[in-house]
């Protein structure tokens, strides 16, 4: 499924989620719940579960009973709306200009101008300005989450050789889906029993019959539960403790009894597996140029500074000079803003969703990021086998990646548990 295309589909099914003003102007229809300072309507939580609701059906999955929907979606709500008031409450402001890139750049990603994305929208009966906020919240709570990882310790090359030396790396791959219930550091024996008796009573159902997607998307804690828990190819040696074990031992279709991990408890399922045999990788050489915010230049200046370089260099004048003369990229500038070979996700996930819609010798429009604003020139592309240096990167990226989600999960549930929250249902 073109995860594009999915993302247009989670924000169209939160899309009832209102805005503080609109929170105003609704008649109230019954509280389900007090956030913090906020709460959650009836309305809202019925909009959301009509939305999952048709989600599931459309993948032919079986729906849990109405109640325990109601519960899981609830929860979901909660979550939502408690990570964006801790990203306001942290500084965290998202321009206008933010949501108009974010909106061409998925327009692009999906071969689509904004005014085909917009006519998509209103054949749904979809307002423009409305799909416009759940964007600005979308990003508001990328950011949040971002800054959580950002604070993790650095991967040591120690762990890359642990587990490019480990047996299971190089060798087969796993296509997983995951349930997860996750428990705070702070839970007590009380929080962990239940816990416990509640992931297996998942196991139970599922034992029973029930699909794992549908479990998923009904219980699950954890981020990816409404694509049904799906977390993609990964290699044995890159998931948690003695999972390697357990995972290789099943064939496709097969799911694991509940695991204790160090955010709660998994169940895992292996919907496929493949032989990692030698691939090629798509490496690109590009020219970039950075305006970073500083105490000389504020983040509106910044903005129209490197549109003003935009424009310079549609109208002809040189990108590498330019790099050199105000690039604020230390380790590029002095060369022309070259970045020679790299894979896609070599310089961050900004440059590289933005590096993979352009043809070599093709400007990007200015875009954003936490470091300020980038303009990209694609100079090449190229396939490229697997070097030490890509293995390397691979295993970097595969242990970033489930350190960043357990970081995550850890934050979400210590969030959670010391927030305000009453439930109304």
């Amino acid at each position: 499924m073109n995860k594009n295309l999915f993302f247009i589909g989670l924000l169209l099914m939160w899309i009832s989620l209102p805005t503080a003003a609109q929170e105003q102007s609704v008649p109230v229809d019954g509280i389900v719940a007090l956030v913090e300072e906020g709460v959650i309507l009836r309305s809202e939580l019925d909009d959301a579960i009509s939305a999952i609701e048709q989600q599931v059906r459309a993948q032919n999955e079986s729906l849990p009973p109405r109640r325990v929907l109601e519960e899981q979606v609830l929860d979901r709500l909660v979550l939502q709306r408690l990570q964006l008031q801790r990203a306001e409450e942290t500084g965290i402001r998202v321009s206008d200009m933010d949501v108009d890139n974010a909106m061409r750049q998925l327009a692009q990603q999906n071969d689509l101008t904004m005014s085909q994305l917009r006519s998509m929208l209103e054949a749904d009966n979809i307002d423009f300005e409305e799909f416009r906020r759940e964007m600005h919240n979308e990003i508001v709570t990328s950011r949040l989450q971002q800054r959580v990882v950002d604070s993790m310790d650095d991967i040591t090359e120690t762990e890359i050789d642990i587990l490019l030396a480990s047996e299971s790396f190089g060798s087969e791959e796993f296509l997983l889906s995951q349930i997860v219930v996750g428990v705070p550091d702070s839970a007590g024996p009380k929080e962990l029993e239940e816990a416990q008796e509640r992931i297996e009573e998942i196991y139970r159902q599922l034992d029973e019959g029930m699909s794992f997607s549908a479990a998923a998307i009904s219980y699950s804690q954890s981020a990816d539960a409404l694509d049904g828990g799906d977390i993609g190819w990964r290699a044995a040696s890159a998931l948690p403790g003695g999972f390697a074990d357990l995972i290789t031992r099943l064939e496709p279709g097969g799911i694991t009894e509940p695991l204790r991990t160090g955010g709660g408890y998994v169940i895992l399922k292996v919907r496929d597996k493949r032989e990692r045999g030698e691939m090629m990788v798509q490496e690109y050489k590009a020219r970039h140029i950075l305006i970073s915010p500083s105490e000389l230049i504020g983040p509106e200046d910044a903005r129209k500074k490197i549109e003003e370089l935009h424009q310079r260099i549609e109208e002809g004048e040189d990108f590498a000079e330019l790099a050199r003369q105000y690039s604020s990229d230390q380790s590029t500038a002095n060369i022309g803003g070259l970045m020679d070979w790299f894979p896609a996700g070599g310089y961050g996930p900004e440059i590289g969703a933005v590096i993979n819609t352009l043809s070599p010798g093709e400007l990007s429009t200015p875009f954003n990021s936490a470091r300020g604003w980038h303009l990209i020139e694609l100079v090449d592309v190229r396939q490229s086998d697997r070097s030490e240096e890509i293995l390397r990167a691979e295993a970097r990226e595969m242990l970033a990646e489930q350190k960043s989600q357990e970081e995550l999960d850890r934050f979400i549930q210590e969030l959670r548990s010391e927030s305000f929250v009453e439930i109304r249902l």
